[in-house]
């Protein structure tokens, strides 16, 4: 029990670094789709760029990059923020690609059918385009959230006192190589199911309310 309340002690940073690194994809990730989309080719290669380019480093490298570089060198970070900077862009590029992929599953119908009532593009896209990439993307940035949660343990590469912290501390102390990090397992499928089942009936309200 001793051990299981120490590993508990890593919870609120391994919850802090999903929710805000999340909430920063979400965002920054709005910006990076729709410039892939744009019809001016400059911004849209930009956009791929950055998108790939983010994509394809490693996030415990931009944790390292951040932390040991940026963090370091310039600004002074903690380790807590420069993990939820480092995993934040990450998932802004996931999220990106998510965003597109739920453009592409709305018919491109619904643009021209709005040019031909004389709705303007920005009404279009927040009335009528907008929910249903929404309601498209949900599923896949749930699943992404949730896998989120497990890759914020490389968080602890870097200090932050995660779960993983928690656990490999009580492994060291108590000289067992295996039982800490049995316990951590368990209460990170402890915190996806929940996850999992909210997102589930999320999902199901807002397909519910785009049948309507």
């Amino acid at each position: 029990m001793e051990t299981f309340l120490a590993i508990l002690q890593g919870v609120p940073a391994t919850l802090g670094i999903t929710i805000f690194a999340f909430v920063i994809g979400v965002v920054l990730g709005v910006p990076l789709a729709l410039a892939r989309r744009s019809s001016f080719f400059p911004l849209s290669w930009l956009s791929i760029a950055v998108i790939e380019i983010l994509r394809g480093i490693p996030p415990v490298v931009w944790l390292f990059i951040i932390f040991f570089g940026v963090g370091r060198n310039i600004t002074g970070l903690s380790p807590f923020t420069a993990a939820v900077i480092g995993m934040g862009i990450y998932s802004a590029a996931y999220m990106a690609e998510i965003y597109r992929g739920g453009f592409r599953a709305v018919d491109s119908g619904q643009w021209e059918a709005s040019r031909a009532l004389g709705i303007g593009p920005s009404w279009t896209m927040r009335d009528i385009i907008g929910p249903q990439v929404v309601r498209q993307s949900v599923p896949a940035a749930a699943t992404y959230a949730i896998g989120l949660i497990k890759d914020s343990s490389i968080a602890y590469v870097i200090g932050v006192n995660d779960i993983v912290f928690y656990a490999n501390e009580q492994s060291r102390q108590n000289i067992d190589a295996l039982g800490p990090f049995l316990i951590a397992a368990a209460v990170y499928v402890a915190l996806t199911i929940p996850t999992a089942w909210a997102t589930r009936k999320l999902d199901a309200v807002l397909q519910t309310r785009g049948a309507k």
